[in-house]
């Protein structure tokens, strides 16, 4: 018989255990051996990717990012198998991020009514894929895709197959993004991710954070943008020169940030290592929220409340559903896709 809180007699630890249920084997005679069946976890099925120097832990439900390590670096809030993502860490935001507007929006002269899931600022907020579990297409060791389908239902008439594909490397994480239209007629598609980043296992007040992007969104009392400014030289939103997380209270949306490899990112820790977040031509916009309140998990799995931030990509601004502003229209048929990514520079 196994063990949930040690090693069994077939070499299963108490990690494995706790995502699998174990079936010790029978007699010979029986025909039938030793398995391991999942265990359903708030979670879903969890996916461990491996490559040299690297390793991410990735969830079926909302296809989240649960963990991240790089040349031995946490890069990525770690999320446990025991509950759903706190904040949102890691997940898919599609076929919008951010939020929407009183749940609202008009589509060829009709309102169309989505379910109010942010109720706190009656909106509609990050898509609606966030409870949903993904299928597992592809896997490898290093690599897997997973797919989901955002059917009609409220508030939105559009048939659309999403893909999410994370692929590992020893120096980060590279995360593309796909989706299809089924239906009959053009859809509306934008997509984001939620990663809370670090760089190491200490807290984040010494780290500094580097935004590269030349506006931002001013928001009003629901969160949603009222107009863009130009970020001030200087100024309150200006983080082209790193200031120390520490000195930061920020929930703010940055436009126009720098896409390509260089990246749109970046946290530095004390000793010069680096996390880049790099986002390709198709990410303009960069949500940055540094909350008080996020449960750390240490590497032994205690939780503490701390400091930590969100660098979010994002293909459309808040409320896009409204304003149109990067919304893209997928014809029948029609296909597209769009990437960012998680690297390390280590301290040269």
């Amino acid at each position: 018989m196994c063990r949930r809180d040690g090693p069994c007699n077939h070499g299963h630890d108490a990690a494995t255990l706790l995502h699998f249920r174990h079936r010790c084997g029978r007699p010979s005679g029986a025909g039938r051996g030793s398995r391991l069946e999942p265990v359903p976890t708030p979670l879903g099925e969890i996916i461990e990717l491996r490559s040299t120097h690297a390793s991410a832990t990735i969830a079926t439900l909302a296809a989240a990012l649960a963990g991240l390590e790089v040349h031995g670096r946490e890069l990525a809030e770690r999320t446990p198998p025991t509950r759903i993502p706190s904040h949102g860490h890691g997940i898919v935001l599609a076929p919008w991020p951010n939020r929407v507007r009183d749940a609202r929006w008009t589509h060829d002269g009709t309102v169309q009514q989505l379910d109010v899931t942010d109720p706190g600022n009656n909106t509609a907020i990050h898509g609606l894929l966030r409870n949903t579990a993904y299928r597992i297409s592809q896997r490898s060791d290093d690599a897997v895709t997973l797919t989901a389908t955002i059917h009609p239902q409220h508030g939105w008439p559009f048939l659309l197959d999403t893909a999410v594909r994370y692929a590992l490397s020893d120096e980060g994480l590279t995360v593309t993004h796909t989706a299809t239209n089924r239906g009959a007629t053009s859809a509306p598609w934008a997509v984001g991710a939620h990663p809370y980043l670090r760089i190491g296992a200490g807290p984040l007040e010494a780290v500094t954070l580097e935004v590269r992007g030349t506006h931002y969104l001013e928001l009003d009392a629901q969160l949603l943008p009222v107009a863009v400014h130009e970020v001030e030289p200087g100024g309150d939103f200006d983080l082209s020169t790193p200031r120390a997380l520490g000195e930061l209270d920020l929930n703010v949306a940055y436009q126009d940030v720098a896409t390509g490899s260089g990246g749109a990112a970046v946290l530095t820790a004390p000793d010069g290592a680096r996390t880049v977040v790099w986002q390709d031509a198709a990410f303009r916009w960069l949500q940055v929220f540094t909350p008080r309140d996020f449960p750390h998990v240490a590497a032994d799995g205690t939780e503490t409340p701390a400091l930590a931030v969100a660098l979010e990509p994002m293909s459309a601004a808040p409320d896009a559903l409204n304003s149109g502003e990067g919304l893209v229209w997928l014809e029948p048929g029609e296909r597209r896709e769009a990437s960012w990514g998680i690297r390390y520079e280590g301290n040269a």
